[in-house]
């Protein structure tokens, strides 16, 4: 596998983008072993400075790219349009707002690249999060129930930090929301899942895009519509055949 492309959602994003670009690159330029990497910000709508920040970074830095959407289409719309642009057979995504470290990206790019064949996906679990209380218990009960309905053996999948195979996220199907749902999709295209604990920072600047009631509505229907795509994928793999049985 070759190529690692960095895949960030942004959406009014201008305070951070600056300082969480300059740091990808610098954690990348420090660890050894990575393969050539890019980085791909998707501004997903933005009203704000972002995209003049991202193409400032860009000018300076032939590594740096910026996709844009002409509205906000969702965080799932941002990674999947970064993912199809991407040049990398590796991908590795965290979330626009500063709050995932770029410092773990070389260890996720890592475990993924040392990992065995049928491993699809390296998820982040956050640990000592920094966020509000209400949004660390309503994260919490979302998880659990999720984990619940799913088996899919992840507690934290809101986690923007992961790094996954190119082509085996752009088989999954897409629907809005799907990030949310990556373990149990990974998993019902018959990938394994690896974990890895990952840290977490408060908010550089600007705030969320998110809110717990809009997430919580979204979140019902998106569930009931995974367990159906989980009940009903395809069971059987074909392998070319040259004789008889």
């Amino acid at each position: 596998m070759t190529g690692l492309s960095i895949v960030i959602p942004m959406r009014n994003e201008a305070g951070n983008a600056g300082p969480l670009i300059d740091g990808i690159l610098s954690a990348c330029d420090r660890a050894d072993g990575l393969p050539q990497i890019e980085v791909i910000a998707v501004n997903d709508g933005s009203t704000d400075g972002t995209a003049a920040e991202v193409l400032a970074l860009a000018a300076r830095d032939g590594r740096v790219r910026l996709l844009g959407h002409a509205t906000s289409a969702g965080q799932s719309a941002a990674i999947h349009s970064g993912v199809l642009a991407a040049r990398g057979a590796l991908i590795c995504t965290l979330d626009g707002d500063g709050q995932n470290p770029p410092e773990e990206i070389p260890r996720l790019a890592a475990a993924l690249i040392a990992a065995a064949p049928g491993i699809g996906l390296v998820a982040g679990q956050r640990a000592d999060r920094k966020d509000t209380r209400a949004k660390r218990i309503a994260s919490k009960l979302a998880n659990g129930i999720r984990s619940a309905a799913l088996d899919d053996g992840t507690r934290d999948t809101g986690c923007g930090l992961k790094a996954f195979r190119r082509d085996a996220f752009l088989a999954l199907p897409y629907f809005n929301h799907m990030h949310r749902y990556l373990p149990a999709l990974f998993t019902r295209d018959g990938w394994e899942i690896l974990h890895l604990d990952v840290g977490h920072r408060p908010r550089g600047a600007g705030q969320s895009n998110y809110g717990n009631v809009g997430r919580a509505l979204a979140g019902a229907s998106d569930l009931l519509g995974v367990m159906w795509l989980v009940r009903r994928r395809k069971t059987a793999r074909a392998t070319e055949e040259t004789t008889l049985p």
